[in-house]
């Protein structure tokens, strides 16, 4: 069994990869894959697999093809190899995947038009993070409890990701695992140079606290010389989030307005206060864009930028990709979760969830549980989540595959999601500015108990709209 974990710890590197390069990926209709040339895995990884499927449920599927509504292919393409969850539904089904294409902008019009017209796919995408609740309250989504058993060993590890999509009662998420939204990047020979504290090493010591951050951003600016603390397009969200209270959380199967709980107003007046001491990079002289708009340079590769909130996905990428953070090979790329708060002992990290979504009248829910319960089983023997590929493709040292494993282990322990994208346009819309009103820089940026004066009424009116949508459709059920 040790060697099968192994195995497979390193097969599942692959499926990692796909999983993330396709979240929130904004690419239009790619090819269909199902005919595609793979590098299929050789007998002894195939036998690995079987092993291990040995834990499930093996009876044959009534209907063997589950069908993806997906901007993006599920099925491995020319040259890839084939992932061992896919391998495990192949060998232990005889699965197959329809892929039906979309485009981003098209995903939830088609999906409604599907379900209408009653040709609904089986399964879609939840890791972008905009489908959840608004896809349960209009009825394009349905439990996944029928199906899948969230209370057996086998779901155990995923109990706190799961039990976060919760909508009147049922799980709607198949939520394989939580993953960090944003960590906090930064470059190495920077810190050294300006004789600062490694924030790896605060981390370590738990001192890596929003006084401290505070204390370095202000101490590196200098904006006369182009050095500044924050840049990139996330940093409001990522710090907003690390007080422990989304802006938009789920209470009680109810989405609640944060913007008046004492800690969101105790971190928003730092960020507020940063920005008071100049530590942003000034988009409003920018165009309203970051330092060379992620093109020429973010200023973290050129040391000009102390810290740059981004997914994992920024530096998850080979050397010459990432030149924009620094030389990894010379280990100059680190990064660290957000700072906590001072008077909390709990580091949170935004997360996103790596996860699917049952359609609305799924022809085949047999099927799609099958395969998720693969996914779910392939997870749980990977003890080492692509390793290889970070060593020696991305040149990733031991310290920054060490502070991975931590911050998946930090949103696994304490999942933060913020539902501000996934109950309608207006909602989202609305939030943009929100989030935004502190931190706006060239004299723009608004006190939080301004912004809340301005925004909350509007935000509180979409959310009962939304909320009361939730109850008539709960009366109507009681009604049946």
């Amino acid at each position: 069994m040790k060697m099968t974990k192994k195995i497979l710890a390193g097969l599942f590197a692959v499926t990692m990869c796909f999983g993330v390069a396709s979240c929130g990926s904004k690419d239009e209709d790619k090819g269909n894959k199902n005919d595609a040339s793979t590098i299929e895995m050789n007998e002894a990884d195939k036998q690995a697999i079987k092993d291990a499927a040995k834990e499930l449920d093996t009876t044959e599927l009534a209907n063997k093809e589950v069908k993806f509504l997906s901007h993006w292919d599920i099925n491995p393409g020319d040259g890839q190899v084939v992932p061992p969850d896919i391998q495990m539904f192949r060998d232990t089904y005889d699965g197959t995947f329809k892929y039906v294409q979309t485009t981003w902008d098209d995903r939830y019009t088609d999906l409604a038009k599907y379900v209408m017209s009653d040709d609904s796919p089986d399964f879609f995408s939840a890791m972008d993070m905009d489908g959840f609740p608004k896809g349960a309250i209009k009825g394009m989504f349905e439990p996944i409890d029928p199906y899948i058993k969230l209370d057996s060993d086998l779901w155990a590890p995923a109990k706190a990701t799961c039990d976060a999509f919760v909508f009147k009662g049922d799980h709607y998420v198949a939520g394989i695992q939580s993953y960090p939204q944003y960590v906090c990047i930064y470059n190495t020979k920077t810190i050294e140079d300006n004789g600062l504290d490694n924030p790896a090493e605060l981390y370590k010591n738990d001192e890596w606290t929003w006084s401290k951050f505070t204390e370095m951003c202000t101490e590196f600016t200098d904006q006369d010389n182009e050095k500044v603390g924050l840049d990139g397009w996330w940093y409001a969200a990522a710090l907003n989030d690390t007080c422990g209270v989304p802006l938009i959380g789920l209470e009680n199967g109810k989405l609640v307005n944060n913007m008046d709980n004492p800690k969101v107003t105790k971190v928003q007046e730092l960020m507020y206060n940063l920005g008071k001491n100049e530590v942003f990079f000034d988009r409003a002289s920018n165009n309203w864009s970051i330092r060379g708009d992620g093109t020429t340079g973010l200023g973290v590769g050129t040391y000009q930028t102390l810290f740059y909130p981004c997914g994992l996905w920024g530096i998850e990428n080979s050397p010459e990709n990432v030149t924009a953070f620094g030389d990894v090979e010379a280990g100059e790329i680190m990064f660290v979760p957000m700072p906590r708060m001072d008077d909390s002992d709990t580091y949170y990290v935004t997360s996103r969830v790596d996860g699917y979504l049952l359609c609305k009248n799924a022809p085949n829910p047999e099927g799609f549980a099958a395969y998720m319960n693969c996914r779910m089983l392939t997870l749980s023997k990977a003890n080492e989540i692509s390793i290889n590929q970070l060593k020696n493709d991305y040149k990733w040292n031991d310290d920054m595959i060490e502070m991975r494993d931590e911050v998946i282990r930090l949103c696994n322990d304490h999942p933060l999601y913020d539902f501000q994208d996934g109950v309608s346009e207006e909602l989202k819309n609305s939030m943009e500015e929100v989030k935004q009103a502190t931190v706006i820089t060239g004299g723009g940026a608004k006190t939080w108990t301004q912004n809340v004066e301005e925004n909350k009424a509007t935000i509180d009116y979409l959310l009962k709209e939304a909320n009361d949508n939730i109850d008539t459709d709960a009366a109507d059920k009681a009604a049946e």
